[in-house]
C-alpha cells in the first residue's frame, strides 16, 4: 500500500487534495485514492437501496380462492443472464398484495442495473416451504415485469408502477400491476467528521523531519484493503495535525467495521515509505476522542510475526457525526441531468466512405466508435432526463457551400440543435457525415462556449438541472488557451464534460484539461477554474464484463454534481 501515488502529478499536489480550503470540505476530491482505487477496479459512488413491493390486480390462478403471490427479483446481465437477488414471502389469498419483505440492491450510478420481478401463485401444498427452497417451476407463474434501477430512483417519489405481462402468450396481455418503491439506506447520508494529528514519529527523510500524511482504508471480505480517505502532505513535521477528513458511512460498512490508518511520509517518486499504522473502528476513534487518550501506531509483523509498537501516537481531536443530502436526495426533489453531445468532423477522422475511416457506417450495423460512445453514455443518462431531448454538434466541418463551421446542429437545421434520444442522436449523425465535408482544425472553445450558454440560461431561470457534455474527437485540441479560457468560465455552471478520445492518436496534451492529472485551469487573465469539470479519456473496446472506459468517465459524475450543489449551498427541493 506504500505507492498510493503513482508520481510528481499525481503525488504532492494529488495527496494535498483531501481538505477542501474553502466552501464546503465535503467537495474536497480525493486524487490519490481516486488513483489506488481506479487501478484495483473500483469506480465511482453508490448507495444502498431498499426496494419495497405491491401488486394490484393479479390474475385469480385458484379455483376457490384468490392466488397466494410471491415476486422473485433478479438482476439482469448485459448477456441476458438473470442472478436472483431474493424472494418475498408469500400471502393469502390476495389479489392486491403488500409484500414486507425488503430487497437490498447497490446502486452505482454509471451502469444500466437491470431488475427482473416474477410473480407466482404458490400452491397451497407448498405454504409450510421456506420460500428460498420452493421450486418455481411447480408454482403458477402470474406475470413479469422489467424496468431499469436509474428509472425508480430517478422518480421524484421514487415509486413506479409497471405492466405485469405474462411471457407465454403472444400478445404479452396485461396481468395487473407491479408497485416498485425504493429507499436509500440512511447510513448512505451518515458522514463523520474528524480531525486527526499524531505525536512522536519517526525521522524518515535524511536531511529534515518527515512529510507525514495518513491514508484510511477498509478491509475487504478478501482480506485486501481498499482506500477511501487520506489527508494532505504536512511537510517537515513530527507532530502534524491534519486538516478534518470526512468519511461516509456507507464507504466503510459501519461504524463497527475494521479501518487501517496508516501513515506515511511522501516522498515525490511515489513510493511513500510507511512510518506506523493502527487498526481501529470508526467506534473506537470516536472512544479516543471522548477518553482525549492516543492509540500507539505500529510496524507490521517482521520476520519473528511480532508487530512493532512505536512511540508514536494517533490522536482523534474531533468526531462528528452529521446527515448530508446526497445524490439521490437530488433526483427526489426533481433535479435532472441533461445531457449534450459534440462530434469531431475533422478530416483526420479519414474518408467516411472508407472502411478505414473512424466515421465509416457499417452496412452491417456494427458501430463505430463515435456511435459507441455515444451509446454507452447516453444509455445511461437518458433516464435523468425528462423530455429525453438532446443538444447534439458537430464541429471542424464545411457545410454545403459554407465555410468551416466549429460548432453546428447536428440535425442540420438552422434554428434549433435538439434531437429526440438516442435513435435521433444517431439518425442526424449519419445525416451530417452525408451533408458535411470534413475539414479542421480541432476547435473545442466554441462547443464549450454554446454548452456553457445553455446551462448559464437555466441557472438564471431557476432550474434545478445539472448538465453534462461528451466531446467525442480522433485528434489534439488546437485551441488550448481559448478553450482553458472557455472551461475556466465554465467552471462556475452546473457543466461537467466528458471528452472521449477516438483513433490511435497520442492524447497525452489531451490530459492538461482534465485537473485529475495535474493542476487546476488558469485562463489567459490568471484566473483558476473553481473546481475541475473536465475528465478525459482515450476510448478503447473492452471484453466481456471490464467495466467500460465510458463508464468510468460517468462514475465520476455524482461527485462533480454533489461538489457543484454543495460549494453553492444548493439544497434539494425535498
Amino acid at each position: 500500500m506504500g505507492n498510493c501515488c503513482s508520481d510528481d502529478a499525481g503525488g504532492q499536489t494529488a495527496v494535498g487534495g483531501t481538505a477542501a480550503s474553502h466552501g464546503n470540505p465535503n467537495d474536497a476530491h480525493n486524487d490519490a485514492v481516486d488513483h489506488l482505487l481506479k487501478t484495483r477496479g473500483y469506480h465511482g459512488l453508490f448507495s444502498q437501496i431498499e426496494l419495497s413491493l405491491a401488486a394490484i390486480d393479479l390474475r385469480d390462478r385458484d379455483v376457490l380462492s384468490k392466488s397466494d403471490p410471491m415476486v422473485v427479483v433478479y438482476t439482469k446481465g448485459r448477456d441476458g443472464g438473470l442472478v436472483e437477488l431474493g424472494r418475498t414471502e408469500v400471502v393469502l389469498n390476495s389479489l392486491n398484495p403488500k409484500w414486507i419483505t425488503k430487497h437490498n440492491v447497490t446502486y452505482h450510478f454509471e451502469v444500466v442495473q437491470t431488475l427482473v420481478f416474477r410473480v407466482y401463485d404458490v400452491d397451497t401444498q407448498f405454504h409450510n416451504v421456506e420460500v428460498k427452497m420452493l421450486k418455481l417451476d411447480e408454482q403458477q407463474f402470474l406475470g413479469e415485469a422489467t424496468c431499469a434501477l436509474s428509472e425508480i430512483v430517478a422518480k421524484s417519489d421514487r415509486l413506479l408502477t409497471l405492466d405485469l405481462v405474462y411471457r407465454e402468450e403472444s400478445s404479452r396481455s396485461n396481468r395487473g400491476k407491479l408497485i416498485v418503491h425504493a429507499e436509500e439506506s440512511v447510513s448512505s447520508k451518515t458522514t463523520i467528521e474528524m480531525s486527526l494529528r499524531c505525536l512522536d514519529l519517526e525521522y524518515k527523510d535524511l536531511f529534515s523531519k518527515s512529510d507525514p500524511f495518513l491514508v484510511i482504508s477498509k478491509i475487504a471480505d478478501s482480506g485486501i484493503t481498499i482506500p477511501v480517505c487520506k489527508t494532505e502532505v504536512i511537510k517537515n513535521e513530527l507532530k502534524p495535525a491534519w486538516k478534518p477528513i470526512y468519511l461516509n458511512i456507507q464507504q466503510v460498512g459501519s461504524k463497527d467495521s475494521p479501518l487501517i490508518i496508516e501513515c506515511f511520509n511522501f516522498n515525490s517518486n511515489g513510493k511513500h515509505d510507511l512510518i506506523g499504522k493502527a487498526q481501529k473502528s470508526l467506534a473506537d476513534l470516536e472512544k479516543l476522542h471522548t477518553s482525549g487518550q492516543g492509540e500507539n501506531l505500529f510496524i507490521p509483523a517482521g520476520h519473528d510475526h511480532h508487530n512493532k509498537t512505536l512511540k508514536s501516537q494517533l490522536f482523534v481531536d474531533k468526531f462528528t457525526e452529521s446527515v448530508q443530502h446526497t445524490f439521490l436526495d437530488y433526483l427526489a426533489g426533481g433535479c435532472e441531468l441533461n445531457f449534450m453531445v459534440a462530434v469531431d468532423f475533422t478530416a483526420s477522422n479519414g474518408n467516411p466512405r472508407l472502411p478505414d475511416s473512424l466515421h465509416y457506417i457499417d452496412p452491417s450495423g456494427r458501430t463505430n466508435a463515435y456511435q459507441r460512445a455515444i451509446i454507452e453514455v447516453v444509455e445511461v443518462l437518458q433516464f435523468y432526463d425528462s423530455d429525453k431531448r438532446f443538444p447534439a454538434w458537430g464541429f471542424g466541418a464545411r457545410p454545403i457551400d459554407g465555410p468551416v463551421s466549429h460548432c453546428f446542429n447536428l440535425n442540420g437545421s438552422s434554428h434549433h440543435c435538439e434531437v429526440e434520444g438516442i435513435q435521433g442522436i444517431m439518425v442526424a449523425y449519419s445525416s451530417a457525415l452525408q451533408n458535411v465535408s470534413l475539414a479542421g482544425p480541432t476547435l473545442f472553445g466554441p462547443i464549450i462556449t454554446n454548452a456553457a450558454s445553455i446551462a448559464s440560461q437555466s441557472l438564471a431561470n431557476g432550474g434545478q438541472k445539472y448538465f453534462v457534455l461528451l466531446i467525442i474527437t480522433d485528434g489534439v485540441v488546437t485551441d488550448l488557451q481559448e478553450t482553458k479560457d472557455a472551461l475556466v468560465k465554465a467552471s462556475d455552471l452546473p457543466l461537467s464534460i466528458l471528452i472521449v478520445g477516438v483513433g490511435g492518436a497520442d492524447f497525452k496534451e489531451m490530459e492538461i484539461l482534465d485537473a485529475d492529472k495535474g493542476d487546476r485551469l488558469e485562463s489567459t487573465t490568471g484566473r483558476v477554474a473553481s473546481r475541475d469539470i473536465v475528465q478525459f479519456v482515450p476510448f478503447r473496446d473492452v471484453q466481456s464484463g471490464e467495466i467500460s472506459v465510458v463508464q468510468a468517465l460517468l462514475a465520476e459524475l455524482p461527485s462533480q454534481f454533489l461538489t457543484y450543489m454543495r460549494s453553492r449551498n444548493i439544497k434539494p427541493n425535498l
